[in-house]
């Protein structure tokens, strides 16, 4: 196949590049299964802001780009259109009655939330809506209720357990509802349903407490304050006209909230369109439909906002590993974009780095280090591009693959978040390629300094490989389970080389309904794997909601 143009002073791509185009990235999810504890909702799917390409292209660095050896060309990539002025768009939610909400698991039962007015933890009632029998913990003989197979039978050697399964039974508005919390506190693990936070204990998944919220939960943040306090934002009421304004931080240890406030308006355009939060330091950023301000997560006192003006405006702020940064667009004939370095207490830019001309951040996959996928969607040109701590550009990443585009912009207003599949550590930046079915994905690691591949590790056997975190130097990775065969999860060395078992999930019932989530979220802490639903169908009846394997 014929390769695009090159622009002057650049090396040729290399065939190849972008010959995987993969399925749709986090948010696009799919409903699957026949089991109702397998089924996803099926919720309308907004597209991409990324188009994507025919195989077989590739899409070269963009004009005035180090002569680095190729950017990283990736099937799918052309960047985001410029922001135009914006057409004040209303869209109605389904109205929802304010009906029960009851989370059941195999072990212990959680309480419902039919009266969410206080806004302090509660204590865990012996509601038992479906009588959910407890996975047994030992031999695999099954616990003898006749209800649900034993979720560890037929445990091959070698293979470790499921510790326990949380299901939920929610009676929704007719697009199902959002579960996308899951955060992981010391010796609790946190689940948002709907109008609700549900804490459970990681070892047995008996519920410690339910926080219920005056409306459905519209926005979390990924993560937590050392304190194990995190921000989440819900609608200031039931009806269709409901907008997402109100925000809370929650203490995730005890359940109960710190404070609540909601978000002043920025301007008069100011929709709250898709909000998106983003935590460090002190500081809880709030952006949504190109304007965004900022608060102090001790006490909700108002740090800065992105008023309007001349000049390069913030739309939205990230941030991470005690950095952050804002995603500008500038008052000029192109609508330039710019990336800021942002003090999270004062709002003042440090830095400011002009994309050139045309290119848009399509991802954003480290704060600190800050790497970034931009592309010119006219021109068919994407790059990733890592910038230094004043905002220089130092590498352009080069490696061939699909790697994931625009995983972190699931809608036409919402902020780009850091994509989940992304992992830095040590001067390496870990991406999975994109897998096409019946193919397995590859992880492939990149220096850095360099902006070269370092090596690659392919998922096996039609395998999908997810990168989760990297620590003691090595890269932790989920192999995502198959309907015959229960997921793994396993370390990389840093260096390269063969992954290790460090979880090996039953095969059997429970494979299947591994194998089920869609767009899930995921993570591995003290020797426990978390994996959870991010969308319920609330058709009430009873719904995977958080699986956990162990030793």
């Amino acid at each position: 196949m014929t390769e695009p143009p090159q622009p002057p002073n650049q090396p040729p791509a290399p065939s190849g590049y972008g010959h995987l185009p993969g399925p749709p990235q986090q948010g696009y999810g799919y409903p699957q299964g026949e089991n109702p504890y397998a089924q996803q909702a099926p919720y309308a799917q907004q597209p991409p802001t990324v188009q994507q390409q025919p195989p077989g292209h590739a899409y070269p660095p963009p004009p005035g780009m180090p002569t680095v050896p190729v950017a990283a060309a990736v099937a799918g990539g052309p960047g985001m259109p410029p922001k135009k002025k914006r057409t004040v768009l209303i869209a109605a939610s389904a109205a929802a009655a304010v009906l029960a909400v009851a989370v059941v698991g195999y072990v212990g039962f959680a309480g419902s939330d039919e009266d969410p007015k206080p806004p302090v933890a509660q204590e865990s009632t012996d509601a038992k809506p479906s009588g959910s029998p407890s996975v047994d913990q030992g031999d695999g003989n099954g616990n003898g209720t006749g209800e649900q197979a034993d979720l560890n039978s037929g445990r091959k050697q070698g293979e470790d357990k499921v510790l326990w399964l949380k299901t939920a039974k929610v009676d929704g508005p007719g697009m199902g509802v959002e579960s996308a919390g899951q955060w992981v506190v010391g010796d609790t693990v946190v689940k948002s349903v709907w109008k609700s936070l549900s804490g459970y204990a990681v070892t047995d998944g008996k519920e410690k407490w339910t926080l219920p919220f005056p409306a459905p939960v519209c926005s979390v943040a990924r993560g937590t304050t050392p304190e194990g306090k995190t921000a989440v934002m819900y609608r200031d009421g039931e009806g269709e006209n409901a907008t997402c304004t109100q925000l809370r931080v929650v203490d995730l240890k005890t359940g109960k909230e710190v404070w609540s406030k909601e978000v002043p308006k920025e301007g008069l355009f100011d929709l709250f369109t898709s909000p998106t939060l983003a935590m460090t330091g002190d500081t809880v950023a709030v952006s949504r439909g190109g304007t965004a301000s900022a608060f102090k997560i001790s006490n909700g006192d108002k740090l800065f906002g992105s008023a309007m003006g001349t000049g390069c405006k913030p739309d939205g702020y990230e941030a991470g590993n005690g950095k952050m940064i804002a995603l500008a667009t500038c008052s000029d004939a192109d609508a330039s974009a710019e990336v800021h370095g942002v003090d999270p207490v004062t709002g003042q830019k440090a830095w400011a780095f002009r994309l050139p001309k045309k290119f848009k951040v399509t991802s954003i996959y480290s704060v600190d280090p800050l790497v970034l996928d931009i592309g010119n969607e006219e021109a068919k040109q994407r790059s990733i591009v890592v910038l230094g701590p004043d905002g220089k550009q130092t590498a352009t990443l080069a490696g061939e693959g699909s790697f994931a585009v625009g995983c972190g912009d699931t809608g036409l207003f919402r902020a780009l978040t850091t994509c989940p599949s992304a992992v830095v550590d040590a001067g390496t930046l870990y991406l999975p390629t994109a897998a096409e079915a019946g193919k397995a994905n590859e992880i492939v690691a990149f220096d850095l300094a360099s902006g070269k591949a370092k090596w690659r590790t392919p998922a096996g056997d039609k395998r999908t490989l997810t990168p989760i975190k990297a620590a003691n130097g090595q890269l932790i990775a989920y192999r995502k389970a198959e309907e015959d065969q229960g997921g793994e999860v396993v370390s990389i060395p840093a260096g390269g080389g063969t992954p290790t078992a460090l979880l090996r999930h039953p095969s059997g019932p429970a494979a299947p309904i591994e194998s089920s989530f869609r767009t899930p979220k995921l993570d591995y802490v003290d020797g426990r794997f978390f994996i959870s639903t991010s969308r319920l169908q609330a058709k009430g009846t009873d719904e995977k909601l958080l699986m956990v394997f162990g030793k």
